[in-house]
């Protein structure tokens, strides 16, 4: 009777595992359809419509909250065996991007402003700290033993994580000195300008316009902005004191995702052929996804001087990143459930 009722937990855990990786699947797969089809802005005077923004906002929050769901039920299990704080690290990680993407929502889409620094940078960067932890602690629990190609393989990548990032986060002047710096003119961001007065000049002009339009733009009309913007004073307020940080805050995401990235690469490298394998190999994916999809905004946001706004292709790959650690965090789950009843059953026998 026991190894009949064991054999039937194991079934439905089974059913279970499979129908929340398939739903996570059809979640991907709803959002991917949902870019591809509408992130083309209908103008470039328009932008990209609010509806889409906001459907933006839905497929990424409602990814991340279900995949802190997930991990945090490895957490709360004493069966893992990469042990409960790594799923603890990730299940925080994921929670904190939800709770910054909620707040940068209300920003973006209610108060419509596109500050430098708001209060999600406080969960974002939460979560980079929380994140790395919990992987850390994955890695280090696993000695890594890896060949001399594996070896090669990951200071390369590291190079290149780098030099993407040097890239990204260089200052204009050196993007023209390498010949990389994009025209003002031939910049597409994909939405209309927002109010924060970041619109730059072309480099020449003729000295008498230069002076007529520098008197024009030292005397802004006082109502211009709060027109324009839903923002109460203290929305703006508080960007104005949290503004100089932004360089900082900027440069330790670049640091984060560069580091995320190698960390990724040790794990594929440590779990790869394991038993636990297809789990980390998820969480790795995931990895990358999140540093493809992070460099990218900050490089369209770089290139469009203040003036982007969220919703792009190529930012799918958000969502991408919190299914992927999802499903990661369901197959371990899964793995580490079904291995303690086959011992329970070995035992009975």
């Amino acid at each position: 009777m026991s190894s009949t009722s064991e054999k039937s937990s194991t079934s439905s855990s089974l059913l279970s595992a499979q129908t929340l990786v398939i739903m996570g699947i059809v979640w991907a797969v709803m959002a991917l359809l949902f870019f591809l089809l509408f992130s083309v802005p209908l103008s470039e005077d328009k932008g990209l419509p609010l509806w889409y923004r906001i459907g933006t906002y839905v497929f990424e929050c409602g990814a991340y909250l279900g995949a802190s769901l997930v991990c945090f039920r490895n957490w709360k299990s004493p069966h893992m065996v990469s042990g409960r704080n790594v799923w603890l690290g990730i299940g925080l990680g994921m929670l904190f991007y939800f709770i910054a993407g909620v707040l940068f929502g209300i920003w973006e889409l209610y108060f419509e402003v596109s500050p430098d620094v708001t209060p999600a940078d406080a969960f974002y960067l939460g979560s980079y700290v929380v994140l790395i932890g919990g992987m850390v602690i994955a890695v280090s629990s696993k000695r890594l033993n890896l060949e001399i190609w594996q070896w090669g393989l990951l200071a390369g990548i590291a190079a290149f994580g780098i030099v993407v990032a040097i890239w990204v986060a260089a200052p204009d002047s050196w993007r023209t000195q390498l010949g990389m710096a994009v025209p003002a003119q031939e910049v597409v961001t994909g939405a209309a300008p927002t109010t924060k007065g970041k619109e730059k000049a072309p480099a020449i002009e003729n000295s008498a316009e230069s002076k007529a339009k520098g008197a024009t733009a030292a005397k802004p009309a006082p109502s211009e902005e709060t027109e324009s913007s839903k923002a109460p004073a203290w929305v703006m307020a508080l960007d104005e004191q949290l503004s100089p940080y932004a360089y900082a805050i900027n440069l330790f995401y670049i640091v984060g995702d560069v580091f995320l990235l190698i960390i990724a690469t040790a794990l594929l490298l440590a779990f790869w052929g394991g038993r636990f394998s297809q789990s980390w190999r998820m969480i790795a994916a995931a990895t990358f996804s999140l540093y493809i999809a992070d460099m990218y905004f900050k490089w369209r946001d770089t290139q469009a001087e203040g003036s982007y706004q969220s919703g792009s292709l190529l930012e799918v790959f958000f969502v991408f990143s919190a299914i992927l650690f999802g499903i990661g965090a369901i197959l371990e789950h899964d793995i580490s459930t079904r291995s303690r009843q086959s011992r329970r059953t070995r035992r009975s026998a």
